[in-house]
């Protein structure tokens, strides 16, 4: 047993923060409303869009009314909610 524990421990901190920060963030119903609503132009970008890390500076940044802790952006035609104050990206809209 004491094995299997030890196992699990190291297969955990194996994971990386990057994996551990695609965790599902469970948005306000009116955010994800909003955002799919809306019809702002997609920026076209090469890279790749990933939860947890910031939208690249090409890529303006909407505020989400009423809703201080979001805001959006619509990125190859993906839509993804972002931290309005750094910009990281908090979740994609599939």
């Amino acid at each position: 047993m004491h094995k299997f524990a030890m196992m699990t421990t190291a297969l955990l901190m194996s994971v990386g923060p990057s994996a551990m920060a695609q965790d599902t963030i469970v948005l306000p119903g009116e955010v994800r409303t909003y955002v799919l609503e809306q019809n702002t132009p997609s920026i076209q970008y090469e890279g790749e869009i990933i939860v947890g890390q910031p939208v690249p500076d090409v890529v303006e940044v909407y505020p989400i009314p009423d809703q201080p802790d979001y805001a959006y952006a619509i990125v190859n035609e993906r839509r993804v909610i972002v931290n309005p104050k750094t910009h990281t990206i908090v979740q994609v809209l599939e």
